[in-house]
């Protein structure tokens, strides 16, 4: 007996595994978009953040340092929405009170 449940365990951690994979595949093309200042700068990217675009609004040019403080800005609010996005999708996947390694 203990066999056929040792067996259906290993079968739940592959579609358990394969399913994130998946998952992680779909977060790797799922875009974000961080934002500064009302969108003077807007920088998209990928939920395993690798940065795809940034905008900036030609008023946001004016003063380095300012703009350079809206890039930050925006980057740290588009790793944030991807990191939010990313825990969203992958937290149905564990079982309750496993913590990602991320």
């Amino acid at each position: 007996m203990m066999k056929g449940g040792m067996g259906n365990m290993m079968k739940q951690a592959q579609a358990m595994q394969a399913n994130m994979q998946k998952a992680q595949a779909e977060l790797a093309e799922t875009l974000v978009e961080g934002t500064a200042s009302n969108g003077m700068v807007t920088i998209s990217m990928t939920c395993n953040n690798e940065v795809k675009a940034i905008k900036i609004n030609e008023a946001a040019m004016d003063d380095r340092e300012t703009l350079e403080d809206l890039v930050l800005i925006a980057l740290q609010d588009a790793r944030a929405k991807a990191e939010a996005t990313s825990t969203a999708r992958m937290s149905g996947m564990m079982p309750a009170g496993f913590k990602m390694p991320f």
